[in-house]
């Protein structure tokens, strides 16, 4: 009886949370600048108003950049004629053109290697859907303006370790071992087995890829294609290829770049139903959390305010 409650508020909910972001259609449209930064996400005609609201909120207060979208196979002609009203016409990649080359298809592989190959002449952000931003960004704005890759930690004590303290923090038993283990678990136990000769000494941060700053001008997929070889080597094609080893990888190629940024938690954070501290900048309003109470309806609607009518 609780699991059709619990169904059936959060159907209630996501239909509220669309109700509410489609005030973003009567909103001012971005005017984008060809200026050296780029924003990017990879979206599909399900999360295009919340899109909308993610990326209009973080361009009002960053006031610069243009917009490039992955489209994830689904977005109409409907879709795109809003996403050319209201940012710019912006340029529209297609999923099925991205090559993979050794790492997986899916899981958003396909956005993460798209960034690392457009990176060589701009600043890129990737941004996913479901986060909002609700204040200033300096150190975003400061990571931009120095050229440094940054990335939202996955936990307040998220920081840079060495691939064999990373390993030393988990279980092999538990993690590397268990085919039902979850692959970033999984990886991250085994980093000190994973050998990448362009790395004399590799870190790895526990980050979350749903915000992320990729410097201009960096090493393109090189890295990331040869972690994920050595990844598969440990785990087994299957496991690898499951959801997050995405995630792990963009950890790991940030976690190397010069004088990488994690953003100070207490401004950006992951909405974890602990409340939404009035001095957030930016909130990621994951999945398994975004639907309970209405904090992200909540700030839905103040970020959407905050841009002003059309």
């Amino acid at each position: 009886m609780n699991r059709v409650v619990n169904k059936l508020n959060r159907l209630w909910k996501e239909r509220a949370h669309r109700a509410a972001a489609r005030a973003v259609l009567d909103t001012r449209p971005v005017v984008p600048a060809d200026d050296g930064l780029i924003l990017f996400s990879m979206i599909g005609t399900r999360v295009l108003l919340p899109y909308l609201v993610a990326v209009k909120s973080l361009h009002a207060q960053l006031q610069r950049g243009r917009i490039v979208i992955l489209d994830d196979g689904t977005l109409n002609a409907g879709d795109r004629d809003i996403l050319a009203k209201h940012l710019g016409k912006p340029r529209i990649l297609s999923l099925a053109d991205v090559d993979t080359g050794p790492c997986p298809r899916g899981g958003t592989w396909e956005r993460l290697l798209t960034i690392l190959d457009i990176r060589a002449a701009d600043y890129v952000i990737q941004l996913d859907s479901d986060t909002v931003t609700l204040g200033d960004v300096p150190e975003v704005a400061r990571a931009i303006a120095e050229n440094r890759s940054f990335t939202l930690r996955g936990d307040p004590d998220s920081r840079l370790l060495s691939f064999a303290e990373m390993a030393g923090k988990t279980d092999d038993a538990a993690f590397l071992f268990n085919p039902d283990a979850h692959v970033q678990g999984a990886i991250e136990s085994g980093l000190d087995r994973v050998a990448l000769p362009m790395l004399a000494s590799p870190f790895y941060v526990r980050g979350c890829s749903g915000f992320a700053g990729f410097a201009r001008g960096g090493d393109g997929r090189a890295l990331a294609e040869a972690f994920s070889i050595e990844a598969e080597r440990l785990l087994g094609m299957e496991r690898w290829s499951r959801w997050g080893s995405e995630q792990v990888t963009s950890n790991m190629v940030i976690a190397n770049e010069p004088d990488a940024l994690l953003l100070p938690y207490d401004h950006y954070l992951n909405f974890w139903d602990e409340g939404v501290p009035a001095n957030a900048r930016f909130v990621h309003f994951i999945g398994s959390y975004r639907f309970s109470g209405s904090a992200y309806i909540d700030a839905t609607r103040t970020a959407i305010a905050a841009l002003g009518d059309a």
